[in-house]
């Protein structure tokens, strides 16, 4: 069996990105490492978003950015001045191009194109088995989830993320592309957490995705009269349908650092880099990966690298109250941004807030449902 130092399962954004580190720094140079995965030419398949304050890592490939967002419920509405941070966007397409021509240039790295059947750890190794052959590696990095495995446990609740966007373009110049409407939940609610999402990518050209979180999926005309809906409340019926997106991203607070263990590492969704509360990855993977490397070059128990914060016991309360009450997210999310203060808002969202401002977020939303959530997980 043809053996390597490291072992990449997936070449999605995770997968790639920590590729990409590795063939970025010296230290990997004499290391083996080999991706895997069953398309390398994935194309335009997704678009990722993000805040973030100043200039980024990936500015260079970035499709748009937004200086200013807006928010609309009936309790609360706003467009919202966000520097110094700003919205962000990156087409995957653009991703996987900029990241693919370094790697390439890497004659340590390899790629194969394969579907991956099993893996098994050793005692100082780890076995892959794929469609094609088997191989073996000191360190495992696999993000390809296993949604049973937090789908099916009744200890921490699941929702989903799950959206159908259409990216629609008009005759007339109808929309205003500096304003990235963040949630707008003045749409029908129906039981659940349901708001609007709009990207605007010119005053001609925007993303409309129609987008809950709830437990249950809905059938696929059901997001897409919402969206006609909404469209026809703003006198937009002049337009294109260019291209379509669906997806679903799971929310929970299960412990998937306890499936690590000392060989393999899981990243990405399969290792709980999405965000619990937000269903938001990118941002997240882009500060893990870079973790990590730093992390390689000084410990081999990959056990070790993930850690229990603080903002997982957040979540958690957070996602218990959204999926006991999970018509009242509305409501939680107006208090929130009414309240608080956005960049204050984004700092806790990304897990970089201190105690304080911690708790100026946590006084900004109605206490009742949290205490009572965490009288429940205390007893």
């Amino acid at each position: 069996m043809t053996k390597y130092d490291y072992i990449i399962l997936g070449a999605g954004a995770s997968g790639l990105m920590l590729a990409y580190r590795m063939a970025q720094d010296s230290f990997f140079d004499d290391k083996s490492i080999l991706i895997i995965d069953r398309v390398r030419d994935k194309g335009n398949d997704r678009t990722w978003c993000y805040w973030e304050n100043g200039e980024g890592e990936w500015d260079h490939i970035l499709t748009k950015t937004w200086p200013k967002i807006f928010f609309g419920s009936e309790k609360y509405s706003d467009t919202i001045e966000i520097a110094p941070y700003s919205y962000k966007m990156i087409s995957s397409e653009n991703f996987y191009d900029a990241l693919w021509k370094v790697i390439s240039k890497k004659s340590n790295i390899t790629f194969i194109e394969s579907a991956v059947k099993s893996f098994n750890e050793h005692k100082d190794s780890v076995e892959v088995i794929t469609d094609k052959e088997h191989l073996t590696c000191g360190k495992l990095f696999n993000s390809i989830a296993k949604p049973d495995l937090y789908i099916k446990q009744k200890k921490y609740p699941v929702l989903q993320q799950h959206f159908l966007g259409w990216f629609v373009k008009t005759k007339e110049e109808v929309f205003d592309d500096s304003i990235a409407t963040f949630m707008d939940f003045t749409i029908a609610q129906k039981g659940n957490t349901r708001f609007m999402y709009v990207l605007p990518m010119d005053k001609k050209t925007a993303l409309f995705e129609y987008t809950l979180f709830s437990q249950d999926l809905l059938e696929r005309s059901e997001y897409e009269d919402a969206i006609k809906q909404y469209l026809s409340e703003r006198n937009i019926s002049d337009y294109e349908i260019i291209e379509k997106e669906m997806g679903s991203i799971p929310m929970t607070s299960f412990k998937f650092f306890k499936l690590d263990s000392k060989h393999i590492l899981n990243i990405g969704t399969a290792g709980g880099w999405t965000k619990a509360s937000t269903g938001y990855t990118f941002r997240n993977t882009t500060k893990k990966t870079e973790k990590l490397l730093s992390f390689l070059k000084q410990e081999q128990d990959l056990s070790k690298f993930n850690r229990m914060t603080k903002f997982w016991y957040y979540d958690l309360l957070f996602l218990d109250v959204l999926y006991k009450y999970n018509k009242e997210g509305a409501n939680l999310f107006a208090s929130m941004f009414r309240k608080g203060n956005t960049n204050t808002i984004f700092k806790f969202l990304d897990e970089e807030s201190s105690v304080i401002e911690d708790l100026k977020i946590i006084t900004s939303v109605p206490s009742k449902r949290f205490i009572q959530s965490l009288l429940k997980r205390v007893f």
